[in-house]
């Protein structure tokens, strides 16, 4: 199956000059590895090795927290602060779907931050929407 990459801003990247303030992008991936969206470590390892992909320093620790009482939104969620702002994503087990949100006012690759992580997670597809912020 190819990987719609749906409301992108394929200029995202190159856009993000002085009248730009940042880059946020909502990735959001579909039919996950559940088994790695269930281990904290392997998030934690996806955070670190994200981070240095699209070259972010990591401020303090991943933060990585299971909760949810309804079943349908149950899952770990995780926040990483980074030197030019946050990375975080929401883990839900029912559906197999991640929720992973990276925004920075230093210039990434949105495109690479979600194959990245489309691989990681073994989706097989995903979404991806990019929004300037002025």
């Amino acid at each position: 199956m190819n990987n719609p990459v749906l409301g992108a801003d394929l200029k995202a990247k190159e856009e993000n000059t002085s009248e730009n303030w940042g880059v946020s992008s909502n990735i959001d991936l579909y039919e996950c590895d559940l088994a790695l969206m269930q281990n904290a470590d392997a998030i934690r390892e996806f955070v670190k090795i994200l981070c240095d992909r699209i070259k972010m320093r990591r401020y303090g620790e991943t933060q990585v927290v299971f909760f949810g009482d309804e079943p349908r939104v149950q899952g770990f969620s995780m926040t990483q602060l980074i030197e030019t702002s946050l990375i975080s994503a929401h883990f839900a087990d029912a559906s197999r779907a991640i929720y992973l949100d990276v925004f920075s006012c230093a210039p990434y690759d949105p495109e690479d931050a979600a194959k990245f992580a489309m691989n990681y997670f073994k989706a097989s597809r995903y979404r991806l929407n990019v929004v300037n912020r002025k």
